[in-house]
């Protein structure tokens, strides 16, 4: 799996990691905590404790394609931008 952030200008108040999975996974929750941890950007959000983190998507503040995310859901290989709600890029 690599994080990245991407080229494209994020929304006011979010933040982005694109997910690069080499093969599908099971769950978006699992993904998605590891990749927030790996992350440099966001401080604030890199310690994100897992109640904090289960928080952020009972209030519809991850989304995938600007749909709400859930975290069972599956991934699929290859790229996959996410943006999580009132965290900005700190650099």
């Amino acid at each position: 799996m690599t994080t990245s952030r991407g080229p494209k200008e994020n929304p006011k108040g979010s933040f982005r990691i694109i997910l690069t999975l080499p093969t599908s996974m099971p769950r978006l929750d699992q993904v998605l905590l590891e990749a927030i941890r790996k992350q440099k950007q966001n401080l604030e959000l890199k310690n994100i404790s897992r109640t904090q983190f289960k928080t952020l998507f009972k209030e519809k503040r991850i989304r995938i394609k600007g749909q709400n995310a859930i975290p069972s859901s599956a991934l699929a290989q290859g790229t996959t931008e996410i943006e999580i709600l009132g965290f900005e890029d700190e650099q």
